[in-house]
């Protein structure tokens, strides 16, 4: 249990710091955002002891809460590492676009591998080639449901409800993380970490 509050806590305050940086890249002037920083951990550490508490009747729930909370600190270094890339680059949609999102997913896709397998399916500490292969499998699926919705939602939809192109880039990374959400937890559930 305290293992699991330490955790989600530094989940927090790293999805709290991703938010910061990247409501500063759109310009996002949010009154007290700053206190994410003492809120988000406080908040996943509260959630992941319900989670537990939960956990001991359906122990499902436990990983998924894991899962959840992993897969959000996944969608902020993703947008997070896109709003660098765009703010580096200052190209916010276009064929460089889909190169952006392919990078940041990868990156995420790397935190979700080390943070799934040592904590949310707790899988062991040993790196096989193996699981590492079928992981990249699922992960590599999962990037072009991610990359085509988000492509898809930036460039084909264009930018909606008065957006700029930048916060619409955004919404496409998001709308992504979504679709690619449910094929990533069974992927991994099922076909990776199947021994929990």
């Amino acid at each position: 249990m305290k293992k699991d509050v330490i955790l989600s806590s530094i989940i927090g305050f790293l999805i709290a710091a991703m938010i910061l940086g990247i409501s500063e890249n759109l310009g996002l002037k949010i009154p007290y955002l700053q206190s994410a920083l003492i809120l988000f951990p406080l908040l996943s550490a509260l959630g992941m002891v319900v989670a537990r508490l939960l956990g001991t009747r359906l122990p499902v729930l436990l990983q998924a809460a894991k899962f959840l909370l992993v897969g959000a600190l996944n969608t902020f270094l993703d947008l997070g590492v896109l709003n660098l890339l765009i703010f580096l680059a200052q190209i916010s949609s276009g064929p460089l676009f889909a190169v952006f999102k392919g990078i940041s997913f990868l990156v995420a896709v790397i935190n979700s591998y080390a943070w799934n397998k040592l904590w949310t399916f707790s899988s062991g500490k040993q790196i096989s080639g193996r699981e590492f292969s079928q992981f990249m499998i699922v992960s590599v699926i999962g990037l072009a449901i991610n990359v085509g919705t988000a492509t898809f939602v930036v460039n084909v939809l264009g930018p909606q409800f008065g957006a700029g192109d930048a916060l619409w880039a955004n919404a496409g990374a998001i709308s992504a993380a979504f679709a690619s959400l449910l094929w990533n937890f069974l992927g991994y559930k099922l076909f990776v970490f199947k021994r929990s």
